[in-house]
């Protein structure tokens, strides 16, 4: 329980939490650059004959997609504590400090969505 009755409190906490969404979609947006730029890659040199399935490529595409939405669930549940903690008195009347989160977990359900696209696609 946090003692400090201001609301610049939660506002901060709001603030690192609207941080860590930018990174987590900036994390999954370079995966899918790095993914497709591998794509690119395999498409640009006809010598090697077939795709490989799995190159390599893909496989750091994909998981900077998870880590993106692997860190925007974390923050997202980090912040759930954070609120938890907080005062009746933290928390300006009629502010609902929760659609920030939701925007996480969205964004992370979204990275793992495309991470899951992406794979079935490569098969």
């Amino acid at each position: 329980m946090s003692d400090l009755q201001d609301p610049r409190v939660l506002f901060a906490a709001e603030r690192t939490l609207l941080a860590w969404n930018r990174t987590s979609l900036g994390l999954i947006a370079f995966g899918f650059v790095v993914e497709r730029a591998g794509l690119l890659m395999q498409v640009l040199q006809p010598e090697q004959g077939a795709l490989v399935t799995l190159s390599p490529a893909f496989i750091l595409g994909l998981l900077f997609i998870l880590f993106g939405g692997v860190c925007a669930m974390v923050s997202a549940w980090q912040f759930s504590r954070v609120l938890n903690t907080l005062n009746d008195n933290e928390i300006p009347p009629g502010y609902r400090p929760r659609w920030g989160m939701l925007a996480n977990v969205i964004v992370a359900i979204l990275g793992l969505s495309l991470a899951a696209v992406l794979l079935h696609l490569h098969q």
